[in-house]
């Protein structure tokens, strides 16, 4: 199967208990189905389940692996930097919806 790079900060919840960890507690897990390469120690924007930009945060570990029930997962820990202002998710979620969750051309 391979894997995927994340390397162009987009670190997207799919999950709203994950998410409201990481905002509660300032740390938090994401996990993400396939075989990912996430950018450790590095700044990434943090997206909610509707695309929206919410947060700044630094990866600490990326593990990939097979779970028991044979699926390729990888999970992603992090902690939260700061959330955005409302201009700044504003711009970074017009700017995400153009480069990566919009209609490609």
């Amino acid at each position: 199967m391979g894997f995927s790079t994340e390397f162009n900060s987009v670190c997207k919840f799919k999950s709203e208990q994950e998410l409201h960890e990481l905002l509660e507690y300032g740390k938090g897990k994401m996990v993400k189905s396939g075989f990912r390469v996430y950018p450790t120690g590095q700044k990434v924007i943090a997206y909610t389940t509707n695309n929206e930009a919410i947060a700044i945060v630094r990866i600490l570990a990326s593990i990939a692996e097979i779970n028991f029930q044979g699926e390729e997962v990888t999970e992603v820990e992090m902690e939260l930097v700061r959330k955005l202002t409302e201009e700044e998710a504003k711009v970074q979620t017009a700017l995400a919806y153009e480069m990566f969750f919009g209609e490609r051309e």
